[in-house]
């Protein structure tokens, strides 16, 4: 099998002849390949050509082809700021005051330079690899991200206390709307996978009931949106997300990408025969600052618990950190073909 049919398999629940291996190493990839986050971010060819030099330095699988976590907010009118050498952040969000989003204008997000780039290089890639490698384009924040955002995250917390349900129920729609256009033309460039990151919908921000009411509905949506297009969907939620585990299989998702912190054993025992899980060892505590052997006991630790399942994709956590010794991904790839 190539890296695009052990993901495939997976997603399907069958049998790898390996266990697959997506990385989200974008931070990392651009430090190993000599460029900044400010070259990255504005050339899709430079962005293929980083992924490219990652594949083949450490020969995974997929690629998770990402810029930085502020661009679909950066398309709806979020002041962003570009650091030369970082991701992309915001502070701020860009409506003032919550019911000043009867005042918002359609969110038209393909118009946004980033959001071109974006889909640009995963067209490239996508391009070079064919069905040799398997392609997730990311895209962005889900709703109730992107409303956190738009707002700023901590207004959006007190909005969902003190907000009308008329205001919170037309800034969701319309992230919907933003969120959904971007996985409609990320479907356009031939990706195999599309995806989503809502961490601020986790446990560690609000609770499950509000998970349920104000964040599981509008991902759901996104993820019928993404299968019409006739691609599977992967969400990723950072933090413990022990008690919404079950909310979030309710969105209809493929795949969850979940954090570290997350009861792998709850995990199994609730995915393993209907939902493909992507994760999860620690990026900063174990691959970024841990030893080689540390990455190979956690590694083999995840490996073990997963060895009876076929719907299981390495990955860590969450983004890998740009300092990630290159020795520490190859144990944990290597450590990964070595076990079945």
């Amino acid at each position: 099998m190539n890296g695009y049919e052990r993901i495939k398999a997976v997603l399907n629940g069958e049998k790898p002849d390996k266990i697959p291996v997506m990385l989200h190493n974008f931070m990392l990839a651009a430090r190993e390949h000599g460029v900044t986050m400010e070259q990255y971010r504005n050339s899709p060819k430079v962005i293929a050509e980083t992924f490219i030099s990652s594949v083949e330095k450490y020969h995974f699988d997929g690629i998770l082809v990402d810029i930085d976590t502020v661009t679909l907010a950066g398309a709806v009118g979020v002041h962003v700021d570009f650091p030369v050498d970082d991701a992309a952040r915001s502070h701020d969000g860009n409506v003032v005051n919550l019911e000043d989003v009867f005042k918002l204008k359609p969110a038209k997000v393909e118009d946004y330079k980033y959001i071109q780039v974006w889909l640009e290089a995963v067209s490239l890639l996508k391009e070079y690899y064919k069905n040799d490698l398997f392609i997730r384009g990311n895209c962005d924040q889900a709703p109730f991200s992107l409303a956190s955002m738009m707002r700023g995250a901590q207004p959006w917390m007190l909005d969902l206390m003190m907000g009308t349900e008329e205001e919170l129920s037309f800034l969701l729609e319309y992230c919907t709307d933003a969120s959904s256009q971007f996985v409609k033309l990320m479907s356009q460039t031939g990706c195999d996978m599309v995806s989503n990151g809502d961490s601020p919908a986790g446990p560690e921000m609000i609770s499950a009931e509000m998970y349920l009411k104000y964040a599981m509905p509008y991902s759901k949506r996104i993820v019928e949106v993404a299968h019409k297009e006739g691609v599977p969907y992967a969400l990723h939620i950072c933090g413990n997300t022990d008690v919404i585990l079950e909310h979030m299989m309710l969105t209809g998702a493929d795949a969850l990408e979940l954090d570290y912190k997350t009861d792998i054993a709850k995990v199994y025992d609730l995915l393993h025969d209907s939902v493909t899980f992507i994760g999860n060892v620690d990026p900063s505590g174990v691959l970024a600052l841990g030893t080689v052997d540390d990455v190979r006991n956690k590694t083999l630790e995840l490996l073990e618990l997963y060895k009876n399942s076929n719907r299981f994709i390495l990955n860590a956590g969450c983004a890998i950190p740009p300092t990630t010794p290159s020795q520490n991904l190859k144990m944990m790839i290597e450590t990964a073909r070595s076990f079945m």
